[in-house]
């Protein structure tokens, strides 16, 4: 190791899924929405003057904030936006996990979570889920830094109900507890009246998947004035202008056009009903997903074979090479077409192996 090396932070970094750029491919492993933004985001693109690009973004991102704050009816002072929703968690972790505590997640979660725990030398415990992938609500009621946990959870699609996310906030009223809902939108209930009933409760939401905006990053997190007022001072500090200005124009344009929204979101919740009959009846098991994916597993046919075979045939699913998963695959919900010529080829695999 040369000198300089000695003084390098060096993690594991957190490995996003493959990006590929193939024609005809179906995509199915990166938990995108299949269809396009609303028609309002379109509109507010072709308004957008390239002439304002010379100038800085608003740093207190008010456009954004405030049409946030209308749309779930609460105030702009309890709204933060940031580059997506990881740069809203890890900002979270920067401003409020720095007890010296172990903060609390799950074993089988959003893989960034270890991720930013290392990068800001953060201590953590995982707790494992139990044998149905479901939270144990017990084991977050030990003295701990803070605690984090998507709900539905990731990749596994479970939902744990509201009553079941606030006991989880009682028991741990000393640390700040995170629920990040990236996937709320397809069949959950928010958490988010929790931070009226509680003043360490942060909620994290996104528009990558229900709002079809996963290349503009936009997240967002709601929680009261003083918990916000902290993530202000820490992003100031860090970046103050985190968001750009065609990302600030168009998150505020898509909530404008909720028709669409709930249509869109209602589409991918019925094929994601249908393809769970379908696969059930080809020998798959999987739990009873509330996002935009499903996790599936079938005890005749290894995972990564089948992930390797859906490659070959330019589909594309998401493996992980992790204990008690790796013979599972996620598959994001798509169209109906894709979801089609997914079945099309599941079936006729099953059928040869």
């Amino acid at each position: 190791m040369r000198p300089w090396e000695k003084n390098i932070r060096q993690v594991v970094p957190y490995v996003p899924g493959e990006q590929p750029n193939q024609i005809g491919m179906i995509k199915l492993n990166t938990n995108e929405n299949p269809y396009p933004p609303a028609p309002a985001v379109t509109q507010a693109w072709e308004e957008l003057a390239a002439e304002n690009l010379r100038l800085y973004p608003d740093p207190a991102c008010q456009e954004l904030t405030q049409a946030l704050a209308e749309h779930y009816q609460v105030n702009p002072d309890e709204v933060f936006v940031g580059v997506g929703s990881d740069d809203v968690l890890a900002m979270a972790f920067l401003t409020f996990f720095n007890s010296g505590k172990p903060i609390l997640f799950p074993d089988i979660t959003y893989s960034f979570y270890d991720v930013w725990a290392d990068v800001f030398r953060i201590p953590y415990e995982c707790q494992p889920l139990d044998e149905n992938f479901r939270i144990v609500k017990e084991d977050y009621k030990k003295p701990n830094g803070g605690v984090v946990f998507p709900n539905p959870n990731a990749p596994t699609g479970i939902l744990q109900s509201l009553s079941e996310m606030e006991e989880i906030v009682k028991w741990n009223q000393d640390v700040i507890v995170i629920i990040d809902e990236a996937y709320i939108d397809f069949g959950g209930q928010s958490a988010l009246e929790l931070i009226h009933r509680y003043d360490n409760v942060l909620v994290v939401q996104t528009f990558s998947k229900s709002r079809s905006m996963a290349g503009m990053r936009i997240g967002y997190a709601f929680g009261n004035r003083q918990l916000i007022k902290y993530l202000n001072d820490v992003k100031y500090s860090f970046n103050s202008y985190t968001m750009n200005q065609p990302a600030l124009h168009l998150g505020a344009a898509a909530l404008k056009d909720e028709a669409y929204f709930q249509e869109t979101c209602g589409k991918i919740i019925a094929t994601r009903e249908r393809v769970k009959e379908e696969l059930a009846a080809l020998g798959f098991t999987f739990g009873d997903s509330k996002a935009n994916f499903l996790f599936v597993t079938h005890e005749k046919i290894a995972a990564r074979a089948l992930y390797e075979a859906l490659k070959i045939k330019k589909i594309y699913v998401r493996y992980f090479n992790k204990p008690r998963i790796d013979n599972y695959l996620r598959i994001t919900i798509g169209t109906d077409a894709e979801m089609d010529a997914l079945l099309a080829f599941l079936k006729e695999y099953v059928k040869e192996n």
